[in-house]
């Protein structure tokens, strides 16, 4: 499986409505969003996505999903961008839940990949896939609201 890493930074682009956006996956199962992408020519629908929060602290993964389109170029200030459209399987809000943070992120392999990117949407090196989402879904097992759940 391929994944890809996706950059947020709150202070280049609110999300104001992220709280609601929790609550309609909790209670649907379903959020789709669309991001803009790097890799365009190497990205595919069913490749895994993960969401990093970039610029102010708490930095680091809050968010994963799945890749359900192909690239399409989207007309934004004036300029054309490839995006995707990302269905979510996870959703926390960075300012008020625990968050899979740099710390964590940068030890072990993990420490190979860059977790801070400039360009969202670019390629996780293969050989971290497996661990990466084995260190999510143990974070998210011990967080209170996903680890209730199980």
């Amino acid at each position: 499986m391929n994944a890809f890493l996706f950059g947020w930074n709150p202070a280049k682009f609110k999300w104001a409505d992220i709280d609601a956006d929790i609550e309609k996956l909790k209670n649907t199962g379903k959020l789709t969003d669309n991001w803009s992408v790097a890799s365009h020519k190497s990205i595919k629908p069913g490749d895994r996505a993960y969401i990093v929060r970039l610029g102010q602290e708490p930095r680091g993964i809050f968010a994963s999903g799945v890749i359900s389109s192909e690239p399409y170029l989207a007309l934004r200030n004036g300029r054309h961008y490839h995006r995707i459209n990302i269905d979510l399987d996870v959703l926390l809000n960075p300012d008020k839940e625990r968050i899979l943070t740099f710390d964590i992120l940068k030890t072990g392999n993990l420490a190979e990949q860059t977790w801070a990117p400039q360009a969202s949407g670019i390629s996780i090196r293969p050989q971290l896939v497996d661990e990466l989402e084995g260190v999510w879904l143990n974070f998210l097992d011990r967080h209170p609201y996903f680890g209730a759940m199980s």
